[in-house]
């Protein structure tokens, strides 16, 4: 049996902190995002949509749509050295 629309919302927002440990605001933000982005429009309108198998799916594409999206984390440059030059006092 398919849930509603809001608890549908709830369940993606669950899976998010308990697959990929997100923490619940985290989780709330990117599925309002996402929501506001027209990304559950169709599970309102089709409710045969909103199943628990939907929600792990989704849940599984908007994670990897946040990390696609996420800068990657560069490592430091090591520092230049410094050119041949007078030496201060």
């Amino acid at each position: 049996m398919p849930m509603t629309y809001e608890a549908y919302l709830d369940e993606v927002t669950t899976l998010l902190t308990e697959m990929f440990d997100m923490s619940d605001d985290a989780a709330i933000k990117h599925v309002m995002r996402a929501q506001a982005a027209d990304f559950f429009t169709l599970h309102d309108d089709i409710p045969a949509m909103r199943t628990q198998e939907r929600a792990v799916q989704d849940a599984k594409t908007l994670f990897a749509q946040i990390s696609q999206s996420r800068p990657q984390a560069r490592t430091p440059s090591p520092p230049k050295p410094k050119p041949p030059g007078k030496r201060r006092k």
